[in-house]
């Protein structure tokens, strides 16, 4: 298993617009690919400007196969068009981590 966070920043002022969009163009598609993420959200203290999620793989592979398919979806091309077009992000930080060896997911609720 492997985790994928991505940190995103936003233009001062622009990250509830970014988040809009995203809502209404990218959160479907992005989903229907990639399956829910195990973290999506605003950043509370710290890098306002920025938000977080964090999506989980079986393997490197199966990150690769889901990624490609999502890139192929034409309702995420027009995502990024429209993303790309409003200008809101700033940059973008991807991490892969594997979960230690003593480490068990969560339960919702717990």
């Amino acid at each position: 298993m492997i985790y994928d966070l991505r940190t995103y920043v936003c233009r001062p002022g622009t990250i509830k617009k970014h988040m809009k969009l995203y809502e209404e163009h990218g959160w479907a598609a992005q989903c229907r690919n990639l399956g829910y993420p195990a973290v999506y959200g605003a950043v509370e203290t710290g890098n306002v400007n920025s938000y977080v999620h964090i999506w989980v793989y079986d393997s490197a592979a199966d990150r690769a196969e889901k990624r490609a398919a999502m890139a192929a979806d034409p309702d995420w091309q027009a995502y990024l068009k429209l993303s790309a077009e409003a200008g809101y992000l700033v940059s973008q930080t991807n991490t892969i981590l594997t979960p230690a060896p003593f480490f068990q997911p969560a339960k919702m609720g717990s």
